[in-house]
């Protein structure tokens, strides 16, 4: 984050509502949770993570303190400079935040927003140089190979041979469960290799992005502290696995007491891989947002199915238009709820099922890829319908704002 800055989220982003956009990416390898953790190469030649295992903490007791002890080293502080010739003093041109190596061969793991101006009302940038701080206070050059901005993610790259590293073994955030404990490692207003604990208070949170117009889904809520300085470092579990990047929080006050939030690691390890693979990451897009259908609201308005995603909006020139999705055009509050009547209502995606806007968008970002055709099982009035759709490419900074 940029020095006096803090990486808030007020909390009127609520007025998205029930809303969530789709998107998607590929599929990263993820540990079994056995006896070790394994991060694999994509394949041959990408100059992705070469195959490092590494054991996960003995015991299903959490201390903290063994915690901070073998993880520390592998988190480092990152400084990132936008202008070429900064001024000391002058904290417009640097942002401070953490990140954690994920392999020998010096990957880095952070937030985009670490690394880049994303998230700031203006176009984004890319830090012009970044350095790597290690917690014996030894700085060293790192390239930026890449962000991703729906997610929030960024990927950095070290020479093996500028300082021993330290790599720190990632979990599988789907096994997340609330109320387990959790500590976070990271710089906080500078202060590098701070250690703050928590536990998980939800696992499958639906946020607002902080550098896109996207939702992240499965986002990792918690209560261990996430200030200043804290994005990009490691969320971890028990026996020291990450199973999330702290990203932001938030805040009615607008200051650093809130609701904290961490990218989940399955999702991060899936842009990493096309990061460093492609220098990008690609997401299916449909173009739709969707409201969820309750049992009360499916009676209430005549549906014959009790759960599902309602399609409230559709982009023109979308993937969803061209295939013949309809969205409701008349809104009727019930309960407080805005409800669009006569809507479709996804129910099933290639035969999995999808009970609410959140299964659609987790579907979409977790399953499919642009270009691929998927069949999308719809109730449209009293019938059940199946359409084709050719995904597309999820264009950058999408806006769906009404129904075409």
């Amino acid at each position: 984050m940029r020095a006096g800055q803090v990486a808030v989220i007020a909390l009127v982003a609520a007025a998205l509502g029930g809303l969530v956009v789709l998107g998607g990416v590929a599929v990263f390898d993820i540990g079994d949770g056995g006896d070790k953790v394994v991060l694999t190469a994509p394949g041959e030649d990408t100059g992705a993570p070469s195959a490092a295992a590494v054991k996960p903490l003995l015991g299903n007791s959490f201390d903290p303190a063994e915690i901070y002890r073998r993880r520390s080293p592998g988190v480092v502080t990152i400084y990132s400079i936008f202008d070429e010739q900064p001024t000391p003093a002058d904290d417009a041109h640097a942002a401070q935040g953490s990140g954690f190596v994920v392999s020998p061969d010096g990957y880095v793991l952070t937030s985009s927003h670490v690394i880049s101006t994303a998230g700031e009302g203006r176009p984004t940038r890319i830090a012009k140089r970044v350095y790597v701080a290690f917690r014996d206070n030894d700085r060293v050059d790192a390239e930026v190979v890449g962000v991703d901005l729906n997610d929030d993610v960024g990927v950095l790259k070290l020479d093996p041979d500028d300082h021993a590293l330290t790599s720190v073994p990632l979990g599988d955030s789907s096994k997340v469960v609330v109320g387990e404990p959790v500590a976070a490692i990271g710089s906080p207003f500078g202060n590098t290799d701070s250690l703050a604990v928590g536990v998980v208070s939800s696992s499958s949170r639906s946020i607002p992005s902080l550098t896109s117009n996207f939702n992240v889904v499965d986002a990792i809520q918690t209560d261990a502290p996430i200030t200043h300085g804290n994005s990009g470092g490691p969320l971890l579990d028990a026996r020291g696995r990450v199973i999330g990047i702290n990203a932001q929080i938030r805040s009615e006050s607008g200051d650093s007491e809130g609701v904290g939030f961490a990218i989940p690691i399955n999702a991060a390890r899936r842009s990493m891989k096309q990061l460093i693979e492609d220098g990008s990451v690609a997401y299916a897009y449909v173009g739709v947002t969707a409201g969820t259908l309750t049992p009360t609201l499916a009676k209430r308005f005549d549906y014959p199915v009790d759960r599902g995603a309602v399609v409230e909006r559709i982009a023109a020139g979308s993937p969803g238009l061209s295939a013949g999705l309809r969205c409701g055009r008349e809104t009727e509050v019930f309960r407080g709820v805005q409800f669009k009547k006569g809507a479709d209502v996804i129910v099933a995606i290639d035969g999995q099922p999808v009970t609410s806007a959140d299964d659609l968008v987790r579907i979409v970002s977790e399953r499919l890829e642009p270009g691929q055709q998927s069949t999308f099982q719809i109730v449209r009035g009293d019938e059940r319908k199946s359409i084709a759709v050719r995904l597309g490419e999820r264009p950058p900074g999408t806006t769906i704002n009404a129904c075409s």
